[in-house]
């Protein structure tokens, strides 16, 4: 019987069951990236992570401290940026009742005095992954909700948005799906205006394929995109996607050894394969 355990709520339901891991073999095109992951001997774990965007030449990054408390069920997470803006967050698992995590999460900028704050809560059992986040606001909370129900391989999922301080549906998603071990079907309906589709396929140990679709309410255009991932051995994979616009996107990720993974990507405009614009992706992520 198909779980929900890995089903979290994110920012779109459409990663309810579409093909995210060939989605995950590029990294963003145009910047060139570094991560970096680390853990103490007294389970301290730090990541930082730096990127530069070549057409912009503007730099970014972040630190985060994360320590775990695991008698309690509890997670302490710092984050610092770049753009001066520190953030905290408080997590408590599976302590007031199994399958349930509280989350308060908190953001402050010095330099503009700017405050924010979030409390999530999430529940997952072996058919039900449900969420409500609440963003704090002195104009008024919005409250982000999402619930995903599946049984025998079949998920259904629901994701909305309310802006109290407009006293509106700012979001509202529908999403029913079908996942076997190397096969799954997924569509969806955003706002009653968009409306998609996709097919993923792990047609062999090495080989994974996804085709998506998509359609606007009043536009006559149809939007779709292929991609394939391809194993080359057991360190190296290649992944390739192409979309109606004639954009083509080619992915490298190499592992040079334990702990340290090379990513290298490409996009390329096939209309107009002369004229430059094309962009270039670098990373480079290591963990000891």
């Amino acid at each position: 019987m198909q779980t929900l355990e890995n089903q979290r709520r994110t920012s779109s339901i459409r990663d309810m069951v579409t093909g995210s891991k060939i989605k995950g073999s590029f990294i963003s095109f145009g910047l060139v990236k570094l991560d970096v992951k680390t853990k103490s001997s007294s389970g301290v774990e730090f990541k930082t992570s730096g990127s530069s965007n070549v057409d912009t030449s503007k730099v970014t990054g972040t630190l985060e401290t994360k320590y775990k408390w695991a008698e309690y069920g509890l997670t302490f997470t710092e984050k610092w940026t770049t753009e001066n803006t520190l953030g905290t967050e408080i997590c408590v698992e599976d302590q007031i009742t199994k399958g349930l995590k509280l989350t308060f999460d908190t953001t402050f900028s010095p330099n503009t005095g700017k405050k924010s704050g979030k409390v999530k809560t999430a529940y997952k059992r072996e058919y039900l992954n449900a969420g409500v986040d609440v963003d704090l606001d002195f104009a008024g909370p919005t409250i982000h909700g999402a619930a995903v129900a599946g049984y025998e391989g079949w998920l259904a999922g629901y994701q909305m948005t309310f802006d109290s301080a407009k006293s509106k549906m700012t979001q509202s998603n529908f999403a029913v799906g079908y996942k076997t071990g190397d096969f799954q079907l997924h569509t969806n309906v955003n706002d009653g205006s968009e409306f998609g589709g996709s097919i993923y396929q792990k047609v062999n140990d090495k080989l994974e394929t996804a085709v998506n679709l998509a359609w606007t309410a009043g536009s006559n255009g149809t939007r779709f995109g292929i991609a394939a991932k391809y194993q080359l051995d057991s360190s190296a994979s290649i992944s390739a996607k192409v979309n109606n616009a004639s954009l083509v996107g080619i992915g490298y990720t190499q592992t040079l050894r334990p702990g340290m993974k090379l990513l290298l990507s490409a996009l390329v405009d096939g209309k107009n394969i002369n004229a430059g614009g094309h962009k270039l992706g670098l990373g480079l992520e290591l963990e000891a």
